[in-house]
Order: C-alpha cells, then sequence, then structure tokens
C-alpha cells in the first residue's frame, strides 16, 4: 500500500469514526466549512463539477454556474457528514430522514414477486435512501460497490453498506451480474447507481443534448429476469430528503436485445436527467461523464483543432 493510500484510508477511517459522534450542529458546520474551502481552492472536482452544470444548466452565466458550484460542493459534503454519522443514527431518524413520492411503483413491484431493479444518480444520498428502505419498508436488497484502493478501504464501505441492510457485490471480477439475477429471480430488490459507466463499454444515450455512456446492467437484468426497472430520484429540502419512484421502464416489444437495451438505458436517462434538472445543486457529478470529455477525437471541434496543430 502507498502513502497516498494509507492516508486515504486513514482519513475515512477518521471520518467514520470521528464524525460519527460529533454533535450534529458541529458535524454539519464542518461539513459546511470543509465544502467552502475546498470550492475555494478551485481544484479538479469542483472544476468538473462546474462544467457538468454547464451542461445542466446551459444558460447559467460564470456567476450562476459558480454559485451551482459552491451549492453543490455543500451538497457533497452534506452526502458525506451524514454517511460518516448514519451508523449511529437511530431506526427512528432514519425512517424520518426521508419522504418518498409514488411510492407505489416499488410496492407494486415488489408486490408482483418478479423483482425490482431500482435505478438512481448520483443525487442526494443514495446510502440514506438504501438505509430508509431496509429499516422503513423492511426490504433488504443487494447492491453493488466500485473496487475502490486502497482495498481496506473497499472493506470499510462495503462494512459500512452491510451495516446498513444492504448485501453489496463486487463491481468487478464478472460474477455480480449473476448473482443479482438470481435475487431478481426470487422476488427480491436490487438498487443501483446508474448515471456513470464504470465499464467503459455502456450504451450511448443523449443526456442534456450530448451524448454520455451509461450501464446497461439495469436493462438488461430487466429483460433477462423479468424484473421491474424503476427509475428513482432523490434531493435535499431543508433538513429532510425527497425522493420519487419514477413510472416503470417497459421492456420494448420488438428489437434486438441491444436495440431495446439502448431504449431502456435512455429511458432511464430521461428521468434522470428530469430530476437533476429540477435540483442540479444536489447532483454530486465530480468525474467526467459526457463522451466528448471521456474520448475527446469524438468531439468534431477538438479534433479539428488536434489536426490544424498538426499541420501547422
Amino acid at each position: 500500500m502507498s502513502a497516498q493510500e494509507r492516508l486515504t484510508d486513514a482519513l475515512y477511517g477518521a471520518g467514520w469514526g470521528t464524525v460519527r459522534k460529533l454533535p450534529e450542529p458541529v458535524a454539519v458546520r464542518l461539513g459546511r466549512t470543509i465544502a467552502d474551502l475546498t470550492w475555494k481552492q478551485r481544484g479538479k472536482g469542483v472544476l468538473r463539477l462546474e462544467s457538468n452544470y454547464a451542461r445542466v444548466v446551459p444558460d447559467a452565466g460564470p456567476e450562476r454556474l459558480a454559485e451551482l458550484s459552491r451549492a453543490g460542493m455543500r451538497s457533497y459534503l452534506r452526502y458525506w457528514m451524514e454517511s460518516f454519522r448514519l451508523p449511529a443514527w437511530s431506526a427512528e431518524r432514519i425512517a424520518d430522514g426521508l419522504d418518498v413520492k409514488d411510492l407505489h411503483h416499488l410496492n407494486d413491484g415488489m408486490a408482483a414477486g418478479k423483482g425490482v431493479v431500482l435505478a438512481l444518480p448520483h443525487l442526494a444520498n443514495w446510502d440514506l435512501a438504501g438505509a430508509w428502505v431496509t429499516t422503513r419498508l423492511g426490504i433488504p436488497f443487494t447492491t453493488v460497490a466500485e473496487r475502490l484502493k486502497p482495498e481496506t478501504l473497499y472493506d470499510r464501505f462495503v462494512a459500512y453498506r452491510e451495516g446498513l441492510g444492504m448485501e453489496v457485490l463486487p463491481h468487478s471480477g464478472g460474477s455480480a451480474f449473476g448473482t443479482l439475477a438470481r435475487r431478481l429471480r426470487d422476488g427480491g430488490l436490487v438498487c443501483l447507481v446508474a448515471d456513470r459507466d464504470l465499464s467503459a463499454s455502456g450504451v450511448e444515450v443523449d443526456f442534456f443534448g450530448e451524448t454520455a455512456r451509461m450501464p446497461a446492467g439495469p436493462a438488461l437484468l430487466a429483460q433477462q429476469t423479468g424484473a421491474r426497472l424503476l427509475p428513482a430520484t432523490l434531493w435535499y429540502d431543508g433538513p429532510m430528503m425527497r425522493g420519487r419512484v419514477h413510472p416503470p421502464v417497459e421492456v420494448p416489444g420488438s428489437g434486438t436485445r441491444p436495440e431495446k437495451t439502448s431504449v431502456m438505458t435512455q429511458a432511464l436517462a430521461d428521468a434522470f436527467a428530469s430530476g437533476i434538472a429540477d435540483h442540479p445543486e444536489d447532483w454530486h457529478m465530480l468525474q467526467r461523464l459526457w463522451v466528448k470529455d471521456l474520448d475527446p477525437p469524438r468531439d468534431p471541434a477538438a479534433a479539428r483543432e488536434k489536426d490544424q496543430k498538426g499541420t501547422s
């Protein structure tokens, strides 16, 4: 383990060990202070967040984008402060921490007995939403987690989420899809954060007017198992968090599997976009997402500029 990896692991360990013990007002102030300091430093993550917001709010000028990125960092640190403290929250606190609209879509799907895939973007606090599902609704579920470095940090995240009642599978390794399919065939619930492709082989979708890639897994699981595919979105509203379960994404009646997957993933992207557009400051996307950012040669303007440099 490198020195940087040891430091990263120690910082997260301190968060779960120390922040959870702080009085809530102190934790809130600490999170906001860290967010504002990070925002003022204008590092890569903040600049990327601002660039992503420019796609979501295309008519925003520099001042508005700066306001959004500051609010976005505060929302992001709120997520971390809450997550560090969630293991110490009472069941009542978790149950009262989220209000969900159109929950009947989830209840009806579970009652049908064919399983449900709940797909959501990086909005607000998806860990709190998961804890709410296991605590308030009493529904266990399975999810996947990106393998982080060092391995001890990944183990911390797995232990943290398992402590909230989730079954956590590693994203890499190739066995997650089969296990998820089995859980669905048994009538279970699978929850997946699905607005960013981690495989570099995702489905291309139109997202805020530009091409992005999103994972094919949710659509493929629904097709293969007959499970209901439900998009969900979250947002902060003062001290509360609120959410919405969107109507089911249907499997097209015709077309090849890739064609069906493309249509269904686009429907997910559209539902995600509606929630993100309503609450952009709660979308914690500090990474590259759009194809133009991931693959500059796909950007005609960037390609022309490269060609011009090559001939100058």
